[in-house]
């Protein structure tokens, strides 16, 4: 308890330091990070720990902490994930406690810049990595995977003291900065159980006109880890608010600002639309857990561990001293009762048991329930081509979405003898989905729900124990619902070849064949700007298969990996020209319709990446180079090179300060980025059929100083070093913000 006033003093001048703007919707609104670890992180600079050996570590230091009473408070967290379907816990990083490239923490582009975006702290985002694409949850929440993140995101926490983590991040100042502040707590109840929350909270102004994005979440979690009984439930909320600007209205502002008569801030540059938003209110609940049948088994303990059998005069001394002296005059009599005094004492030794578990009924349930409002009050006439129903000025599409999926298992645990090599899972799940949108009948706005039910079954086989070999297989198939015949194999396999006695080369492999219906978003989509109904899409079918060499001791990974699509389905814009210039790539100039699209023919994906850290003393060279190609790049574009290089210097002073002072850089070559659709809030292909625009070939130098100190995490960088006339856009029309300073701190108090 001694150190909450410095808590509390900490969290004051945090919210002191604030811009007003921030203090004041962090306390008036009422509205967790999806963000990995470090691409490389494999090696520590600062000593000869690998990454296996740091893994869930918070306190890079001492392993205890002193009160003003010389109390040793004891520090240690271990963090891990749980799976969705099963609740088997996966071993995880720490994401929130790591030093290595803690400066790029909170880039919305990520750590390497691999992410398209609109620019703002937290805007919508799509990576550019094809084999990094994931589709998990309500497709209006994947474009912040950045904030709201996924269940195999979330982190539950064993600490040997109470743990409380602040840590504030802010760019730029009072009119476009961009802050995020975020605290976690956790704290055991006793050695099996936990408990914790969590709180983030982003503002970002924006460094272009309508362009501000708030963001709220909250978690609260819980976990029992007996030898029976198993549970972990969590309950989340976010809001999420984001104002639509459609892009500046001339490129040229960016690509050609001489043009112009006069310079331009980026404030200046006027945009396409205003007092137009987004909204996204999302609850999620979660519970798994299970009952363990087995058995108690005796623990070989060494001999030299064992208690020895006091001597006789000890065992004696137990009696009575008239018995001793009795005992004294009749030595028959005397080994008798010896031998009686051995026998209690070997039978009140308790020997040692440790619970196996051999089966597990599994329960598990997840409720997801979405509201997406998209809102506009000044909509341009003419920005787009159809109105269905409504006002232009007067916008407010609501759609709700809610999921309801529950899960048994009965599984046969790995290694509870000798033969048990593997586990063994069968599984059903129902999947509920209610579907709410506008509806239009007899001239009158009403409202429409599609429901959909299926019932899966399927199994898994996975082996997690032992050094050599370690792979898991599973699969599903939908036997009765809307989706019958849905299915997806997916299968791991990982193999570790110890070549000399510091180093083990990983062999991985990754492979999955699907074929599912698409989102249900692109069977039936109504709004005042949007309306589609598609009830006769075929079943996307895909297949990928990619394997990966990597050794750990000198940096390096290698992957490759291939995938077919067939039925590839997507968004496209439909953009009808209302100007005069057919050249023009200028949005004012045309009127703009989002349609789903799916091609008939396969589509291959060829990638190959290449990642290596090098070291020479205190210099690092970190390199993450991807190489990919789409067959058809028309439907589904990507660049054919993405590039991170970070050059710096890790080094420590007084034995206590670590030190990271380097420059990056992020680049990719040109291609015809996903253009952005306000109006559903997702990243849609280009219009073939009108001029369309390239972005890339555009490097982006940054420069920063990461420090950490005990349990303390600080940095300053520079983003965007090189601003300047060229093509710096993230996607088309957003342009990047202009170089930006940017600082942040995360603190670790144990108590």
């Amino acid at each position: 308890m001694r150190c909450r006033p410095l808590v509390i003093s900490l969290l004051s001048i945090f919210l002191w330091s604030m811009p007003d703007g921030l203090m004041a919707q962090t306390f008036k609104t009422n509205p967790d990070s999806n963000m990995s670890s470090g691409e490389y992180g494999g090696y520590n600079e600062y000593d000869d720990e690998s990454q296996a050996d740091r893994r869930n570590r918070t306190s890079w230091g001492r392993d205890t902490t002193s009160t003003d009473d010389g109390f040793e408070v004891p520090i240690g967290v271990t963090q891990w994930a749980v799976d969705e379907r099963l609740g088997n816990i996966i071993s995880a990083e720490n994401n929130d406690t790591v030093v290595h490239m803690f400066q790029w923490y909170n880039e919305t582009s990520g750590y390497n810049g691999e992410y398209s975006f609109l620019g703002n702290l937290g805007a919508p985002r799509l990576t550019r990595l094809y084999f990094n694409r994931t589709q998990n949850g309500f497709q209006f929440l994947q474009p912040f995977d950045f904030f709201v993140g996924g269940l195999h995101d979330f982190r539950f926490s064993n600490t040997l003291s109470p743990l409380t983590n602040l840590a504030y991040h802010k760019v730029g100042n009072k009119t476009n900065g961009q802050e995020r502040l975020r605290a976690y707590f956790a704290s055991n109840i006793n050695k099996v159980a936990g408990i914790g929350m969590k709180f983030d909270y982003l503002y970002g102004r924006g460094y272009y006109n309508s362009q501000a994005n708030s963001q709220f979440g909250g978690t609260l979690f819980g976990y029992y880890l007996g030898e029976r009984y198993n549970m972990h439930a969590y309950v989340n909320y976010n809001h999420l608010k984001m104002a639509e600007n459609g892009g500046i209205e001339n490129d040229a502002y960016i690509l050609n600002p001489q043009s112009f008569p006069r310079s331009y801030s980026s404030k200046d540059i006027p945009t396409t639309i205003t007092d137009t938003w987004n909204r996204n209110q999302n609850e999620d609940a979660f519970l798994t857990h299970r009952y363990n049948l087995g058995f108690y088994r005796e623990l070989e303990v060494p001999d030299s561990l064992k208690p020895t059998m006091p001597s006789d005069t000890e065992l004696l001394k137990q009696l009575t001293d008239s018995i001793r002296e009795l005992l004294k005059a009749d030595t028959l009599r005397q080994a008798v009762v010896l031998d009686s005094l051995k026998t209690k004492w070997t039978a009140e030794q308790l020997i040692p048991k440790e619970f196996v578990p051999v089966s597990s009924i599994i329960h598990t349930i997840r409720v997801n329930n979405l509201r997406h409002t998209y809102y506009s009050h000044n909509t341009p006439t003419g920005y787009y081509t159809n109105l269905y129903y409504g006002e232009l000025n007067d916008v407010r599409d609501l759609t709700k979405a809610l999921t309801v999926n529950n899960t048994v298992a009965l599984a046969m645990r790995e290694g509870f003898n000798k033969w048990a090599q593997m586990g063994i899972t069968l599984f059903a799940t129902h999947k509920f989905l209610s579907w709410s949108l506008p509806w239009l009948q007899n001239d009158k706005v009403t409202r429409r729900r599609y429901v959909e039910n299926d019932l899966f079954v399927g199994g898994e086989i996975s082996r997690t124990q032992g050094k050599l070999i370690h792979y898991n297989v599973n699969g599903e198939v939908s036997l009765v619902g809307d989706n019958v015949g849905d299915f997806e194999v997916d299968g791991t396999g990982e193999l570790n070849l110890r070549i000399s006695h510091k180093d083990t080369l990983q062999v991985e492999v990754h492979s999955f064949v699907k074929a599912l219906n698409p989102d249900v978003c692109f069977y039936n989509y109504h709004s005042q700007f949007l309306w589609w109904d598609n009830d006769d899409l075929p079943k996307e079918f895909k297949a990928r298969i990619e394997g990966a060499l990597a050794l750990p001791r000198i940096g390096t990974r290698l992957s490759v990996g291939f995938e077919n699509i067939k039925n590839y389905t997507y968004y496209a814009m439909q953009n009808t020209l209302t100007g005069s210039d057919a050249t023009s790539t200028l949005a004012a100039d045309y009127s703009h319709n989002v349609v789903v699209g799916q091609s008939s023919t396969n589509i291959q994906v060829f990638n190959i990446r290449l990642q290596q850290a090098l070291k020479l003393g205190p210099v690092h060279w970190d390199n993450d180079v991807t190489y990919q190609t789409s067959s058809k790049a028309d439907i589904l574009p990507l660049p054919k090179i993405s590039l991170y290089s970070n050059f710096y210097l890790g080094f420590r002073i007084a034995k206590v300060l670590n030190i990271e002072l380097g420059a990056d850089l992020r680049y990719f070559t040109r291609y015809y980025a996903p253009d952005y659709s306000p109006a559903i809030q997702q990243f849609a292909v280009q219009d073939v059929a009108n001029p369309r625009i390239k972005i890339g070939n555009y490097p982006i130098v940054g420069a920063y100083l990461n420090m950490h100190i005990k349990h303390c995490r600080m940095y300053f960088a520079m983003t965007h070093l090189n601003a300047g006339s060229g093509h710096m856009f993230w996607a088309p029309h957003y342009p990047m913000d202009p170089r930006t300073f940017h600082f942040g701190v995360s603190w670790n108090f144990f108590n």
